[in-house]
């Protein structure tokens, strides 16, 4: 009976031991989104991502894996503006989770907290994928990360105040390492500065904005609409005229008509990662932008 005892004794002293669980889970909708909350919540987090940098994130398919994940969430991320118009809100509807709900504190939009570009004057779905609030990739820009982190630091700390300091001194650290990184970043992409650049999708204004790049052209004839013959045609055309020094577009492209251009017009095509994962060494959200910054440079120079 004694041996007994002293091996439950030494069982609770284990389990005492062991590290607590993460107390918030969080469904990411894009993972720019879940990089962002793990460098806040470090261990305190338990987050899923629910699409790759290797996905078109407009076109997302509301599959019962996805239900299932977002059943558990105490803090679902999106970016918002109707980018995933598509499949969150089915995933919403049959969830059955009252915290996620918009309007709850455990829905959180990105791009809700910055100033967004290309609000459309006229909503017409013929005029192709449009965004009445705005672009919605707004995580190509460095400085709109800068703000978004102080507002899921708080939301975060909010729905988890017994972690709410861990929170907010992670997001202090971060911040303080980040605008560091914006300085450095713009520091080596003064070269971008004013160099044309073909787009495949307007996923890349805010990017655009921020170094002081000009948009020429687009891959797409609107947005949202695959790339057609007569559309590549009128491109080269235009580059005859008035070349771009770079051909963008993302993993989730395909990339053969940016290859075309490419070919046609006599101006590099560089993939850049959009978002964490979408290469090698965009690894992170300081890895996205290193990689970013550094692909283009060595293409317009």
């Amino acid at each position: 009976m004694k041996a007994i005892l002293r091996f439950l004794f030494a069982l609770s002293s284990l389990v005492v031991a062991l590290p607590a669980t993460a107390a918030l889970n969080v469904f990411a909708c894009e993972p720019e989104w879940t990089a962002l909350a793990q460098e806040l919540g470090g261990d305190k987090v338990s987050i899923y991502s629910a699409t790759t940098a290797l996905q078109d994130p407009h076109r997302i398919e509301a599959r019962p894996s996805l239900i299932a994940r977002i059943r558990s969430a105490d803090l679902l991320i999106c970016s918002g503006s109707e980018l995933e118009i598509g499949w969150i809100p089915l995933l919403l509807t049959q969830s059955g989770n009252s915290k996620i709900q918009l309007g709850s504190p455990g829905y959180f939009e990105a791009s809700q907290h910055v100033a967004r570009l290309e609000i459309p004057k006229v909503i017409d779905r013929a005029l192709g994928d449009m965004h009445p609030g705005g672009n919605p990739h707004v995580h190509t820009d460095p400085r709109n990360i800068a703000r978004i982190a102080p507002a899921l630091m708080e939301r975060m700390s909010e729905l988890d105040p017994a972690n709410a300091e861990s929170y907010r001194s992670r997001g202090r650290s971060f911040l303080e390492r980040w605008q560091a990184a914006i300085a450095r970043w713009e520091q080596q992409a003064t070269p971008l500065k004013g160099v044309p650049v073909v787009v495949y999708h307007k996923d890349f204004s805010y990017f655009i904005n921020w170094t002081g790049m000009r948009e020429v052209g687009s891959l797409e004839p609107k947005p949202g609409i695959p790339p057609t013959p007569s559309h590549l045609a009128e491109l080269i055309d235009q580059m005859k005229r008035a070349p771009a020094k770079v051909i963008v577009y993302s993993p989730y492209s395909n990339p053969q008509a940016a290859e075309f251009l490419s070919s046609r017009a006599n101006i590099p095509a560089v993939m850049v990662p959009f978002t964490v994962g979408g290469t090698d060494k965009a690894k992170d959200l300081f890895g996205l932008f290193d990689d970013t910054i550094a692909r283009l440079l060595g293409a317009v120079k």
